[in-house]
């Protein structure tokens, strides 16, 4: 869609309208200082120890102290302990776990994750997680005996978690930081379900979980190389979405505003402003097609969740029993993991979460009144911890939000000739020192409020 020369100065009218106090500047050097902190040599140090176990299935040893899924978590938590130790005991370790039974578990089994929890100064009610999942698999997922070294699935997204974990662990923020570490997942996304439960018994209030799940290759299977983007999956409409509300997002759109949408533009423009050579790719589904992972129980809770996937996979290192055919070797084998990019990687985590963690909440009440008018109101609540607001437009076709005016007081604003039929509409909330929480779009469909999702019927 073309916008007229005419309706484009209408809307840049528009967008400066009523700016008598001035926006505080939304530039972070914070985000540039902990990007550099990441350290690719500590991301493979973190991969080979994990490779070192063995196996990591879920089903495996977990008494050994040498190999299995035991031996590993109880290694990822005294690393968490380590850097705890290092930041004055800012990380509270914990390992909730369920037993499991189940058509990838024939028989009860502990399912533990390892949680390192960085409590928020001041809005500790509020959690932004990073998580990966530690156990890993061959081409029989129900194989718990042989050698599944995971280095990619998902030893990079552990090494990204702890990584993340080292380096935040030495700042402050408002908001509260989980560093989860995951088992599982190869059984059925076990170990999201149990994070998801913590989460909803301990009463958090989950902003964004960014789980990271294969993100250390760069040469993909064809051969194609891509290092210099990461792909980023996300819901488009709630999975706990009541046919009511679905009935009106069908008729007043929000298909591709759920708060996970607008969490994955939130990480694409933090890459574009804040590292080198390398950008989001959004992808408008909650997973790769026909797959899944942990991000999806959390979803089903109701929280706002995305997966970080790698630009390019190889399969033949996905799921693989290690061997060698007509001289191609198959396995998910450390020598399939380029460091530099799963540091890329990293830093869009790290300052992903000290950007959410630091920026007051993202709106609530968020609302769009104008029919058959030519101008749109938009209101919301106030938000506690903001200077102001930044409302955001853009044509229904447009895949990110594109117009602005900040409004630093009050909790409404009109915007002159601006159509509510031919845009949609959305409120960001931002600090006296210029950090931005995501967009919200109007009503339920976009908002981040968790809603516990209703119990299924009972059959009688």
């Amino acid at each position: 869609m073309r916008l007229s020369l005419a309706l484009v100065a209408s809307l840049a009218a528009a967008s400066v309208a009523h700016a008598e106090t001035p926006a505080p500047s939304t530039d972070q050097p914070l985000l540039r200082s902990i990007a550099a902190d990441v350290d690719a040599k500590a991301l493979e140090s973190t991969i080979r120890a994990l490779v070192g176990f063995g196996t990591r299935h879920t089903l495996s040893d977990a008494k050994s102290d040498k190999r299995g899924i035991g031996a590993a978590r109880r290694w990822a938590k005294a690393r968490f302990e380590a850097i705890s130790k290092d930041c004055g005991g800012c990380l509270t370790v914990e390992t909730p776990a369920q037993t499991v039974t189940g058509r990838r578990v024939p028989n009860p089994t502990e399912v533990m994750d390892v949680l390192a929890i960085q409590k928020g100064t001041s809005d500790p009610d509020r959690v932004i997680i990073i998580a990966g999942h530690i156990d890993s698999r061959v081409t029989d997922v129900m194989d718990f005996t042989s050698d599944a070294p995971g280095a990619n699935d998902d030893g990079s997204g552990v090494a990204a978690v702890i990584e993340a974990a080292r380096v935040l662990s030495k700042h402050k923020f408002p908001a509260t930081l989980v560093f989860a570490v995951l088992s599982g997942e190869e059984q059925g996304l076990l170990g999201g379900k149990v994070l998801a439960d913590y989460a909803r018994a301990n009463g958090w209030k989950v902003e964004a979980d960014l789980n990271n799940d294969i993100v250390g290759n760069s040469r993909g299977q064809s051969g194609v190389m891509d290092n210099t983007h990461v792909r980023v999956f996300s819901e488009g409409t709630k999975a706990v979405e009541t046919p009511e509300q679905a009935n009106g997002r069908r008729y007043n759109g929000g298909e591709v505003d759920s708060p996970s949408r607008n969490l994955a533009r939130f990480l694409d423009g933090l890459a574009d402003r804040y590292l080198t050579n390398f950008d989001v790719t959004m992808v408008y589904r909650t997973d790769r097609y026909g797959r899944g992972g942990d991000q999806v129980p959390l979803l089903e809770a109701g929280y706002p969740a995305v997966r970080v996937t790698e630009a390019v996979e190889n399969y033949d290192r996905q799921h693989q029993t290690l061997r060698t055919e007509n001289g191609k070797p198959y396995g998910d084998v450390i020598e399939g993991v380029d460091f530099s990019y799963l540091a890329q990687v990293t830093r869009l985590n790290t300052i992903a979460m000290a950007s959410l963690a630091s920026a007051p909440p993202p709106p609530s009440g968020v609302k769009i009144e104008g029919a058959v008018s030519p101008d749109t109101k938009v209101s919301w609540a106030a938000t506690p911890g903001a200077a102001g607001h930044r409302v955001w437009w853009r044509v229904t076709t447009d895949p990110t939000w594109r117009f602005s005016r900040w409004v630093p007081e009050g909790t409404a604003t009109t915007l002159k000739d601006v159509v509510i039929d031919d845009f949609f509409f959305g409120v960001s909330s931002v600090s006296a020192d210029g950090w931005e929480s995501p967009v919200v779009f109007p009503g339920a469909a976009g908002s981040f409020e968790s809603v516990v999702p209703a119990a299924p019927a009972t059959p009688k």
